[in-house]
């Protein structure tokens, strides 16, 4: 699989850890939102921001791992947060997980997630 970051002067920088845009080739894996619930224990992570986001991306990373992929055919998530005020937290995390380049993504604010969670991630891989 080659993934290609695409960047452009016409378009704002990307401010974090993930390219403006992707362009890839193989077969695509959607990767549903995962929230931060450990499958062990089926319990969240943790309370706060960070624990969370790792749990969700540990999740995304297990799926993919299943499907014979990794974080590196990761080409496009989408971060939903209950408070944007915690988007550096998450970044600091999300930074972790993957390597440049980076994929595209979308972080939004929402009025509420699914058992209360803090975070919900989900992505799109090609393997």
């Amino acid at each position: 699989m080659t993934k290609e970051a695409i960047a452009t002067s016409n378009a704002p920088s990307a401010i974090g850890p993930y390219s403006q845009a992707v362009r890839s080739e193989g077969a695509t894996i959607s990767v549903s939102g995962q929230l931060p619930i450990d499958s062990a224990t089926g319990a969240f992570a943790g309370d706060d921001i960070k624990s969370q986001t790792r749990q969700s991306l540990a999740n995304i990373k297990a799926i993919l791992e299943e499907a014979g992929a990794g974080m590196n055919a990761v080409i496009e998530t989408t971060v939903f947060l209950t408070d944007i005020a915690e988007f550096a937290d998450m970044n600091e995390v999300y930074a972790e997980f993957f390597e440049e380049p980076y994929p595209a993504r979308a972080a939004v604010q929402v009025a509420a997630l699914p058992k209360g969670a803090k975070i919900e991630i989900r992505a799109v891989a090609c393997a």
